[in-house]
This record gives C-alpha cells, structure tokens and sequence, in this order.
C-alpha cells in the first residue's frame, strides 16, 4: 500500500546528498526497484515529491481531527490510517501522487536530469503581443514517470488497487488542467515591448487546496465482484445513484473513517488531546469540535515579536522588540 510505498518520506530524505542503492530503500515493490535502476537520476526528485506531498496534507488538515501525522522510524510512515479504504487514504495517494509529478517536472525544467528536459510539443503559435520563450514544463513527463512509480503496487484485481489508481490519477489530473501561461517582459524600465511565456505549473499550495476540496466532496463507492477469464475481479460503484458519478477528477472511497476523538492504534488514531484549537471558531478547527466535546483549557503565553519598526532613508529598517502575551487553548 501507500503507507508503505510513496510513505518513504524519511528514507528518501537524504537521496539528493549520497549516491542511492536502490536495493537498501525499504519497501519498493519489484517494479518500483527496476524502475529506481533504470531511472536513477530521477530518483531524488521522486523522493522531493512524496515530501512535497506529505508537508501538503498536513498543511491542508492542519486544523483536522485527523492532521496528517507521521510516524518516524516506521516503514508505514502513517500508521494503520491507510490501511482502511477511507477519504484520507485517498487524499494522501492523490496529493503524494500530484507532487511525484510537480517535483519530477520542476526538476526537468531546472536542467538537473539529462533524460527530460524542456516542452517543446505544446507549443502553437504564440499569441498577440508574445512569444514563446523561457522553458516550458513538461508536466506530461512527471505525470508519466509518476504513474510509472506510484502505480506500480496497484496490479491486483482488487477493490483497493481500483480505488488507488483512480486516486492517484485524479491528484496528477490536477497538474495537467491547472498548466498555465507565466510571461516576463522585456523592454527599458519594464515597457514590456517584447513579452515572452512559457507553459508552468501552478504553485503546489493550489494543487493542495483543490484536492482538500476534493476530499470534502469524495464519492463514496461500493465494492463489485465479477468473475472475469482472469478470476475474480473487483470493481467500484457509487453507492448512491441519485449522485452525480464520479469523474476521473474525483476522489473516491468506500470505507468510512474513524472518528479521530481518541487515541486507537489499531485505526492509527492520535486522539485530539493537548492539540491547540482556536476558541471563536465554529468550524472543525473550533475547540468545540476538535476536541470532540471534552472542553479545553486555557493557558497564557509570552512571545517576544518585532514592534515600532521604523524605516531610514537609505535603507533600512529598525525594530524594538515587544513582549505580547497570548492565550493559548488546547484540547482537554
């Protein structure tokens, strides 16, 4: 599964630094190992990606119940959570999925592998008052080489796998329909006389936010068997026919989550105790329900913070420093 395979944001952490064995980075199935041999020098973007991804989702449920902990010195690096079929394990295959693709062409268009590089099919005629320049991404190539990567576990005939690979995809859908035009001008004193674009990605914070909104409105799905040449296949169906059917931008699920209120390690969950919830929200990051109805408890905090900056001519700025005292609210 995923918490075994794209979770390797710990062990890859150092694969930019030091040459990489392929065969001493835990848990790659076969297929990932091949790939790993004969796509090297890609490898540490791959491991920029998962990272990526991970920092994404706990900048995304930050003020969840659930907030995308991870576990250190653990080959599933979240724990039991993705071991059920729920919306978080499906945020977490998509957004770890999107950023193997963001960080691979990120690093193509940087100039750091010598099998990608610049997009050149793209192109067309440039448009009035510009033309083409700069490198453009090629956001197909990191969609590729993640699928090639994230995908290779997903080759049961199983519900899980279905379900994976769908997830994986709609989070690289995301590059590819959010790839825009970034212009630069040029000309004296920014005339912009001659304006120059090239294809980019978005910012990876706007991937986030898109998925988050597709983990809020996943689509929860039934499991079908069929007897196929092969065996026994399983496929999903939405459960509920008068919704609308997902589309391969979707996330989608078909177990239900944990509540997240209290510790359990047999779902992976922490409990919310001792977690700061902020006391005038109403919202899932308000004490009332991060804190599952237990109450919080209050507390004062002194923090030292710049204060009456003053700006010289010319050029620079001056600072004292105040001390402010804050109330801190943590679940009980």
């Amino acid at each position: 599964r995923l918490g075994r395979s794209l979770a390797l944001g710990q062990q890859y952490s150092s694969l930019g630094s030091q040459p990489i064995l392929c065969g001493s980075i835990p848990g790659l199935v076969p297929k990932q190992l091949r790939f790993c041999r004969n796509y090297i020098e890609i490898m540490p973007s791959v491991a920029e990606g998962v990272k990526l991804g991970i920092q994404e989702c706990q900048h995304q449920f930050r003020g969840r119940r659930w907030n995308c902990t991870t576990i250190k010195d653990n080959l599933a690096i979240f724990g039991p959570v993705l071991d059920k079929a729920t919306r978080e394990s499906a945020f977490v295959h998509a957004i770890a999925s999107a950023g193997v693709a963001f960080a691979v062409t990120r690093s193509c268009a940087e100039g750091t592998s010598t099998m990608c590089g610049c997009d050149s099919h793209h192109k067309g005629p440039p448009g009035e008052g510009w033309k083409w320049g700069g490198c453009s991404e090629d956001a197909e190539f990191g969609v590729l080489v993640s699928r090639e990567f994230a995908d290779a576990r997903e080759n049961r005939p199983d519900a899980r796998s279905a379900m994976n690979r769908h997830n994986n995809e709609a989070g690289r859908m995301t590059i590819l329909e959010n790839m825009h035009l970034r212009c630069k001008c040029h000309g004296l004193s920014g005339s912009c006389e001659v304006k120059t674009c090239w294809w980019a990605q978005p910012d990876f914070r706007l991937l986030g936010d898109y998925l988050k909104d597709k983990y809020d409105s996943a689509s929860e799905m039934v499991v079908e068997k069929h007897r196929e040449s092969r065996g026994w296949v399983e496929t999903l169906r939405a459960k509920y026919a008068f919704f609308k059917h997902p589309t391969e931008r979707d996330l989608v699920y078909y177990e239900g989550s944990p509540n997240f209120c209290e510790p359990n390690p047999e779902t992976g969950s922490f409990g919310t105790r001792d977690r700061v919830c902020n006391v005038s929200s109403h919202g899932i990051e308000g004490c009332d329900l991060l804190c599952c109805g237990r109450g919080h408890n209050t507390r004062t905090e002194k923090r030292k913070e710049k204060c009456h900056c003053i700006f010289h001519w010319c050029c620079y700025v001056s600072c004292q420093e105040c001390v402010r005292v804050y109330d801190v609210h943590t679940c009980k």
